[in-house]
């Protein structure tokens, strides 16, 4: 009728080799950055909590993640008792630690 049909123009040829390449090097700066400043700074600090919650014994003074401040009593399996008060102990998981406070933090913290 009166609008004509639009004919697609022939794509040009593929440059050989170089060009593949260069399009996935954005995708790969961007992957590394990733790796770099999020998934590598995460992995080593589970690593070392991991670690820390390994390391526990009896007499550590600790923070959970609720932000109950204790300390340890008994470590078994996947649980701590914690003693939170003079005879108040509560069991609390291993995964729900999240510091280890300096030795005598508790003291400090009462006499205040």
């Amino acid at each position: 009728m009166l609008i004509s049909e639009a004919l697609a123009q022939a794509a040009p040829p593929a440059a050989p080799g170089g060009a593949d390449f260069l399009s996935l090097l954005p995708l790969i700066a961007i992957f590394a950055v990733f790796y770099l400043l999020l998934i590598r700074p995460q992995t080593k600090r589970a690593k070392e909590l991991k670690l820390m919650i390994d390391a526990l014994q009896k007499g550590d003074e600790v923070a959970t993640s609720g932000g109950q401040l204790g300390r340890v009593h008994k470590v078994s399996g996947n649980y701590i008792i914690l003693q939170i008060a003079e005879n108040v102990q509560v069991v609390v998981q291993k995964s729900s630690i999240q510091t280890l406070l300096p030795k005598g933090t508790l003291n400090s913290i009462e006499k205040d």
